[in-house]
């Protein structure tokens, strides 16, 4: 795994928060489009289609520039960009790093992803959030889309400190590494921390949550696509609702890529429901984003907080305090709540056999496979 790293709290930082595909990827195709010095990217999900074809046309103009591109993809999430996108990008002198590439002969090994989504530019802004290059979060047609995701974009010193982390996987493979950038000047009234998890090696993220809703007072909300959480996050959910904090899930509902977990999760429901947490279905399209918020705090990235994330996968947060970027991410999720089905106890004790049924078998089925080593 990668050298552990504990980054420190960062003064002076400016943040946006971004809300759709519709609206992010348009900031981020235009700052490629504006970059003079380098490009590095790092996404889990890449497909080849309309919207990885206009990246594609810009990063191939920045390199045209003389702009430094590179490209971490996953070998997994990666696996639908056709080798003719391939090698458009390699022809530029666009290097691409795949992580973890599948081989039968890994055999669990392959469970081990990077489901980072990740992006720098010239080394002075960042954007850090859930997002894939894929037409699913802005131009797909399919039911359930465009995906509900956010993305944030950080200026400041916070951004050197992403730059460590992409340069330390970039070396760990190539045994190069990148320029190192300077911190940027402070620029906002931010106060950011990296948090990273690493499979079992590295859980940072989720320690970081506990402590936080350990000391919540008011509020703890959470929006999450899979809501598959350890044991210890569960009873922490729990221990806060029963002392009277204003607990929260806003979770998947009918539209999702992995039916199975919306199954599975359902396991977990009673226990919370019966210690007062709240709990919403988003029901107009598929909820991806992971954004945390608990009093002033919030967390926003691409871990989910599930078990399987947590078991296998690196990922990458970022957690902010800052009074007006909670006031927006708390708005944002006041939003998506009135598009939800809450699910109340009373609910939940009147759902058919059937559906009991799937949720047996898919918790027993996810439970099975947690114990893969």
């Amino acid at each position: 795994m990668q050298q552990h790293r504990r980054f420190k709290w960062r003064a002076g930082n400016a943040v946006e928060l971004i809300v759709d595909g519709e609206q992010f990827f348009p900031v981020m195709l235009r700052a490629i489009r504006e970059a003079s010095h380098s490009v590095l990217m790092e996404f889990y999900l890449v497909s080849s289609g309309h919207i990885m074809d206009r990246f594609i046309d810009e990063l191939i103009g920045a390199a045209r520039r003389g702009v430094m591109v590179r490209l971490i993809i996953d070998g997994f999430g990666g696996r639908k960009l056709s080798d003719r996108d391939r090698r458009r990008l390699e022809a530029e002198g666009i290097l691409i790093l795949v992580y973890n590439p599948l081989k039968l002969n890994k055999l669990t090994r392959n469970f081990a992803r990077d489901h980072r989504k990740l992006m720098i530019v010239d080394q002075q802004r960042a954007f850090i959030g859930g997002t894939g290059l894929t037409d699913e979060y802005w131009l797909s047609e399919h039911r359930g889309c465009p995906w509900h995701e956010v993305m944030l974009s950080l200026t400041g010193p916070v951004v050197a400190d992403l730059l460590a982390l992409y340069n330390g996987l970039w070396q760990r493979f190539t045994a190069t590494r990148l320029p190192p950038g300077a911190a940027g000047p402070a620029l906002g009234p931010a106060l950011m921390k990296v948090t990273t998890t690493e499979g079992l090696y590295q859980q940072g993220i989720k320690l970081s949550f506990l402590q936080q809703v350990h000391r919540a007072e008011e509020r703890v909300w959470l929006a999450t696509a899979y809501f598959l959480p350890s044991r210890s996050v569960r009873r922490a959910l729990r221990r806060a609702a029963l002392r009277g904090v204003d607990v929260r899930l806003i979770v998947a509902g009918p539209y999702t890529d992995q039916p199975w977990v919306f199954h599975a999760s359902k396991r977990h429901y009673q226990r919370l429901l019966k210690a007062g947490v709240r709990i919403f279905e988003y029901q107009p399209r598929f909820l991806h984003a992971k954004v945390g918020v608990v009093d002033d705090w919030s967390s926003v990235g691409s871990c989910n907080l599930d078990h399987w994330n947590l078991r296998w996968n690196l990922e990458a947060n970022v957690e902010v305090k800052e009074p007006e970027f909670i006031g927006q991410v708390t708005r944002m999720l006041q939003a998506d709540l009135e598009h939800c089905l809450e699910v109340t106890l009373a609910r939940w004790s009147e759902r058919p056999w059937h559906r009991r049924f799937l949720e047996y078998i898919w918790s027993w089925i996810s439970q099975m496979v947690l114990r893969i080593r």
